[in-house]
């Protein structure tokens, strides 16, 4: 089974900074043994299919079947000094631990669904609980209003202001035929600060939807985790959809940084070029959306 076409933007917190009974949950995962980060997605996409098989079906992964959430679940830990720091940033002490959190962000993307999907669609998923589905689902993503899922993620493409977080020249290529892999890691304190300038430089040139937006609220989720955490953009699943020539052609975080630059230097014709060459490049990856 391919892994989920999904990408993912990370964050890893010091195992020190969870608070209890957090931190009880997060010690014994990582005890039992972190989640391979070349097989996250995979990883995922098996806790929901047991949820699923299992009789009675869960409505969520995670969770046995009279809803009670099963622990902390899976974790990925990452060593401070394989992240990559700005002089003034710092990064630990490790180890470096990410929540996968996948029932918070399974009721998230279920309450999300039964507020946009269709009523024909609503019934055919849930036929006999959509109501309480809703209320279930609800109750989980407000439990998560004091703290954060430490993982966002896009299915088919990366989010451009994703890129504004990485420097580029920091990226992680990994080509074993059996294990590839595209990913940047960084300080919080630098992806605050880029994410700050970004969103500032974006706002003043082109107001406050779109990618400003996106800024605000990307920025917003990286203030509520630890200041000497780190983040991780991954591909993910995405990258089976990428040759080597794709690879070599990959210019976003560059392409991305640059209309930055571009704008506030207000020069229209390097942030039309560079976009240009964005959209060239994941068109071709979106379309596929649309194929399946």
């Amino acid at each position: 089974m391919p892994e989920p076409f999904v990408a993912y933007l990370r964050v890893y917190e010091p195992l020190s900074s969870f608070e209890p009974p957090l931190r009880e949950e997060v010690d014994a995962a990582v005890e039992r043994g972190s989640v391979d980060p070349f097989d996250a997605g995979l990883w995922e996409q098996h806790l929901w299919l047991r949820s699923q098989l299992a009789a009675p079906p869960r409505l969520l992964p995670g969770e046995n079947a009279d809803g009670e959430v099963q622990g902390v679940g899976g974790v990925l830990v990452l060593a401070p000094e394989d992240v990559p720091t700005a002089p003034a940033a710092t990064v630990g002490p490790g180890p470096l631990v990410c929540p996968l959190d996948v029932h918070g962000r399974a009721a998230a993307a279920l309450v999300g669904f039964l507020g946009d999907a269709d009523v024909p669609l609503r019934t055919a998923a849930l036929p006999e609980s959509v109501d309480k589905a809703r209320t279930r689902a609800g109750a989980v993503v407000s439990e998560l209003s004091g703290g954060a899922v430490h993982v966002l993620s896009s299915t088919w493409t990366v989010p451009l202001p994703w890129f504004v977080v990485v420097d580029p020249t920091e990226r992680c290529v990994f080509t074993e035929p059996d294990r590839r892999r595209v990913c940047w890691r960084v300080a919080m304190a630098d992806a605050r600060r880029r994410v700050a300038r970004a969103h500032s430089v974006s706002k003043q040139s082109i107001g406050d939807d779109g990618p400003t937006q996106i800024l605000k609220e990307t920025g917003r989720w990286l203030e509520r985790f630890h200041p000497h955490s780190a983040v991780e953009l991954d591909y993910g699943g995405l990258v089976q959809l990428m040759t080597q020539s794709d690879l070599d052609a990959d210019t976003s975080a560059e392409d991305v940084h640059a209309i930055v630059d571009a704008m506030e230097a207000d020069d229209a014709e390097e942030v039309a070029t560079r976009y240009e060459q964005l959209r060239d490049f994941w068109s071709e990856f979106a379309a596929r959306e649309h194929h399946n």
